[in-house]
């Protein structure tokens, strides 16, 4: 069943597309990630050019996010207070996303610039996902303690503020600096960012497992619904028929992501985040190697012939 995509401007099968939309938002769900990393790039596989892939990919993450943060939310499993300040961050981390998208775009250096971001950001974040997943599981199956986290220089900082629901008492400034830098890489890249913001919170920030994927989901839900607001305005690449099958099939499957996510171990399910994150990396690296200078350029003259 062919559907003809106006601002992609090409036909592509519906049911691939929302088999696509729900299989990313069961990830998105069992993982407490926004899924963009994965979706952005089927997208561009499949003949979609990499402008309109982030553009209208931003709204399947927000739908699949608000979704899960739903879900979590009814288990009291998001702090508000947190959530709160990383949104500070977040909301004009993705304004200046979409910025300097607009002027990457203007100078003809977009489509490369995604696609070098994803090799580099998805093999460096994979790999030590993996290998963190790995040793973990190892230690577990041991039978040997986790390591113990000791307090690094961020819980220096000033400007503290307790968090009750996380119960942790921590500086609002790296909270804010890690919201800027989420909402800015979503917003170039198409991607919610919590398979980068999800390690940070636990490793660097310290916020416990209970809450930090309902209140990653949060932060990606409102950084995604903006940044795809000011997609729509600016640069009106955002083809709203792709992004309405993207949203039906993401929600629905990350309701059951997330029911998936509760019966999988923390140090199983990073695991096999980090490998789901270096393989998506590595196919794209490929795809740069056997078609380096027309990868994208053959696409987009083709879809648009």
């Amino acid at each position: 069943m062919q559907l003809y995509l106006p601002i992609a401007d090409l036909p592509v099968n519906v049911l691939l597309v929302l088999a696509m939309g729900a299989a990313v938002g069961f990830v998105s769900g069992m993982f407490g990630i926004g899924g963009g990393f994965l979706m952005t790039p089927l997208l561009i596989f499949i003949g979609i050019t990499p402008a309109v892939a982030v553009a209208s990919v931003a709204s399947h993450i927000a739908a699949s996010s608000f979704s899960g943060a739903l879900s979590y939310w009814r288990r009291r499993a998001i702090d508000p207070a947190l959530a709160s300040v990383l949104l500070c961050g977040g909301v004009t981390g993705t304004a200046l996303g979409v910025w300097t998208f607009t002027q990457l775009r203007a100078l003809g250096q977009l489509d490369l610039m995604i696609a070098l971001s994803y090799v580099v950001l998805l093999t460096t974040v994979g790999s030590l996902m993996f290998s963190e997943g790995l040793h973990a599981l190892m230690r577990t199956r041991r039978g040997a303690p986790p390591p113990r986290r000791a307090h690094n220089w961020i819980h220096g900082l000033p400007l503290k503020m307790r968090f009750k629901r996380s119960k942790i008492y921590l500086s609002v400034i790296p909270v804010v600096v890690v919201g800027v830098v989420i909402g800015f890489i979503g917003a170039i890249m198409g991607i919610g960012g919590g398979f980068i913001l999800i390690p940070i919170m636990i490793y660097l920030l310290r916020v416990p497992t209970s809450t930090v994927i309902g209140t990653s989901m949060v932060l990606t839900l409102v950084t995604m619904l903006f940044a795809t607001m000011l997609h729509a305005v600016t640069n009106h690449l955002v083809d709203a028929v792709l992004a309405l099958i993207l949203m039906v099939g993401g929600v629905t499957g990350a309701q059951f992501g997330a029911r998936a996510g509760q019966k999988i171990r923390g140090e199983q399910l990073r695991l096999l985040l980090g490998l789901l994150i270096l393989s998506v990396g590595v196919r794209f690296a490929i795809e740069l190697v056997v078609q380096p200078a027309d990868l994208f350029t053959i696409r987009e003259l083709g879809a648009s012939g």
